[in-house]
């Protein structure tokens, strides 16, 4: 039998997202069934199985019902994919027959070009995209990118390249700027690259750490460095200390941009005024958990009016981000675990949000605190009636 995982992961090659592969997988093994039992059959959110539905339906993927309970049926594979696969193989056709060209005329230019040049030279900015698939499907093994709004657009239309050096196993990662978080440009990406968030403010693209080639925003003129070693190892530096403390965007990836945007601020928020505002909250004798979220709110953002879904979905994202770890809410138990991969109290702030939601909402909690030692921690949040 066909693993389900492998499906899905090779639907999302095909541009569905995580969740539009998931739904099309299990439709195809289960059959016409209800919006309810495909977000249970799946593993997809309640509030995400509609939109999924929604999305899957205009790419002529799904046929759903007018009737309530709304059945949901995928259109078989066969007539599904058939025009996809043929732009698919037009594509590629394409795609080798510009390889070809850009090698000759690369092979041609550099017959010309004396040494200086092969290690510095300019390009118009009509040139840039070119240049950029030419270097990134030419990669041997790794690429690094450093990329504001404008350089991240460039990067998104290199999906196919992009796509060829995930296939041979290449180390592609990029740093952008939270404001792209959930964009565009953002879902153009392919999964396998490995985006984080910080900020950005050049356009620096390092390939095998040997050639770089910047951008200027203002303009889009390009630049090519060659072999120059001092450039590339700052460079390499620079993207490294970055890359340490920027966040990690993987558990936003099939969200919208304004949920996306939302989860960026809430972190932000939280790690730059959260600290501090429980440090003074407890010497003036107050509940930090239910003073984090009107601290929240000062700021823009309001949990207090959320379902429980929705605050288990916005604090595991955050979980997963911060902590590396995840959410978990056992209805019967009226439990809610925090299980996070770092030591240190790094979950404890997002349990005082938890802590203070219930709270608000009228309801008793008690907080255990379990330390792993060099494994993480846990934290599991009892919840009662008052």
């Amino acid at each position: 039998m066909v693993n389900d995982k492998v499906l899905t992961v090779s639907l999302e090659e095909f541009g569905l997202s995580k969740y539009e592969a998931q739904a099309y997988v299990t439709l195809i093994s289960k059959g016409s069934i209800s919006a309810g039992e495909l977000a249970y059959h799946s593993e997809i959110p309640r509030t995400k199985i509609y939109p999924t539905l929604l999305k899957l339906e205009s790419k002529k993927l799904v046929i759903i019902s007018k009737s309530k309970p709304i059945m949901c049926t995928a259109i078989a594979p066969e007539d599904a994919f058939d025009e996809i696969i043929h732009e698919q193989i037009n594509k590629v056709n394409a795609m080798n027959t510009l390889i070809s060209n850009l090698k000759k005329a690369s092979e041609e230019s550099r017959k010309t070009r004396g040494s200086e040049e092969r290690r510095y030279f300019h390009m118009s900015a009509n040139n840039v995209v070119a240049q950029l698939q030419t270097m990134i499907e030419g990669s041997k093994s790794s690429i690094k990118i450093m990329a504001d709004q404008w350089g991240f657009g460039l990067l998104a239309e290199c999906k196919e390249q992009l796509l060829a050096v995930l296939r041979r196993n290449l180390d592609v990662k990029v740093l952008v700027t939270p404001m792209q978080i959930g964009s565009d440009a953002f879902r153009a990406i392919p999964e396998g690259v490995e985006i984080r968030a910080s900020e950005i403010s050049q356009n620096c693209f390092i390939f095998d750490e040997t050639e770089l080639l910047m951008v200027d925003n203002d303009n889009g003129k390009g630049a090519i460095f060659s072999s120059t070693e001092i450039l590339g190892i700052n460079q390499e530096r620079m993207f490294s200390n970055i890359w340490k403390n920027a966040m990690k965007t993987k558990a936003l990836a099939d969200m919208s941009k304004t949920e996306a945007q939302e989860i960026c601020k809430i972190i932000k928020t939280v790690n730059e005024t959260g600290l501090p505002h429980i440090f003074s909250v407890l010497t003036a004798a107050k509940k930090p958990e239910v003073e984090i979220l009107k601290m929240l709110e000062k700021n823009g953002i309001s949990l207090k009016t959320r379902s429980l879904d929705e605050i288990i979905e916005i604090i595991d994202a955050v979980v997963q981000i911060t902590c590396s770890g995840h959410v978990n809410f056992e209805a019967k138990a009226k439990n809610i675990t925090v299980d996070s991969k770092l030591n240190s109290g790094h979950s404890l702030p997002w349990v005082s949000v938890l802590d203070g939601y219930f709270q608000n909402q009228g309801y008793k909690t008690r907080i255990v605190y379990q330390n792993n030692s060099g494994k993480g921690e846990k934290v599991h949040i009892k919840i009662g009636k008052n």
